[in-house]
């Protein structure tokens, strides 16, 4: 079977343009491909097109808005998951217009779909009494739980992304005078992070410990499951739950109801911003592009100190308005002295 214009441009697009143009990462381009299976699925459901057959043509605003209503509809996906998806299309009509000028009106039909409006994520972080707490519960007589006690702590100390963690190999971490840790993070991009020495001497013992410490083991992932492979974002999801588990039965109160790996990364953030750190060191160390991402720190904090300066002078201001503002003569004769 001759292959359609579709199969062909996407998986240029998948192949070729998203890795070696573009430069995006592979997990971005894993998704960008769920996307493209979800949308076979449901066009092969739904409209009886076969993905073998689909074609640019198939490809129409109508039928993409049905796709959105049936990520939410059928498989009872979010809004933030759908925008997710349509992000995804609107990156490939954007391929399309360039490299197919006579697709350009259909691709601006698509990119004319718009997003919807979600509400503001709220962000779970620990106070400094939870995140210590945290962090002295693996048992370090054992070696699982030397490595769970490094890891948590290099976790919280870098601000790093779980990806970030999983994708580190030993060469990327320099134990000198001033250690540092190369992450690479979103679009491939990397930067260096310094290491406080209560966090370098740790990893320098677990290094040694593993034998990771030696030459050969440059490209070796620092951290790893019992078959040496490196652990996944699910496996280190599982260590935070699991000891986020043992943290609620000693200070239940300490604790908000979920706490994501990514909970480590806002902690981090907002501990450094309250310590008086200013945003723009903030924003390198957590690798965002735009200083306008880390303010969402800043503002919560602000709403933080509003609530507690409230809570503090309640009573002390009056809202009441003083009595000769409610003396109409008085007033008529205040406004006429300008006249």
């Amino acid at each position: 079977m001759k292959p359609t214009d579709f199969s062909y441009h996407l998986s240029n697009y998948l192949s070729k343009y998203l890795p070696g143009i573009a430069g995006l990462s592979m997990n971005t381009i894993m998704s960008y491909r769920d996307m493209f299976r979800l949308l076979l699925s449901f066009y092969e459901i739904a409209l009886n097109i076969k993905p073998e057959k689909m074609r640019l043509k198939d490809l129409t605003r109508e039928s993409v808005e049905q796709y959105l209503n049936w990520l939410e509809q059928e498989r009872n996906c979010s809004v933030s998951t759908r925008n997710v998806r349509l992000a995804a299309i609107h990156a490939f009509a954007r391929y399309l217009q360039r490299e197919l000028p006579e697709f350009m009106y259909p691709a601006q039909q698509l990119l004319a779909i718009p997003f919807k409006k979600t509400k503001k994520a709220t962000i779970d972080y620990l106070s400094l009494d939870a995140m210590k707490l945290l962090l002295s519960l693996p048992d370090t007589a054992t070696k699982a739980g030397r490595r769970d006690a490094v890891l948590l702590s290099l976790l919280y100390d870098t601000g790093a992304r779980v990806q970030e963690l999983c994708d580190l190999v030993v060469s990327d971490i320099k134990i000198q005078r001033i250690a540092t840790i190369k992450l690479t993070g979103k679009g491939n991009k990397s930067r260096i992070v310094p290491l406080m020495n209560p966090m370098s001497n740790l990893l320098s013992q677990y290094l040694q410990e593993n034998g990771l410490n030696q030459a050969h083991a440059s490209a070796y992932p620092v951290f790893f499951n019992r078959s040496r492979g490196k652990l996944t974002r699910e496996g280190i999801a599982y260590i935070v739950a699991k000891y986020m588990g043992e943290a609620k039965t000693v200070s239940p109160e300490l604790f908000p109801e979920k706490v994501s790996p990514h909970c480590f990364r806002h902690s981090k953030a907002m501990h450094l911003l309250q310590s008086g750190v200013n945003l723009i060191y903030i924003r390198d160390l957590l690798g965002h592009v735009d200083v306008k991402t880390t303010e969402i720190y800043a503002r919560i904090d602000g709403e933080m100190k509003r609530k507690a300066l409230e809570k503090s002078h309640k009573g002390v201001v009056s809202d009441k308005l003083p009595e000769w503002q409610s003396d109409n003569e008085l007033m008529s004769w205040l406004k006429g002295l300008g006249k």
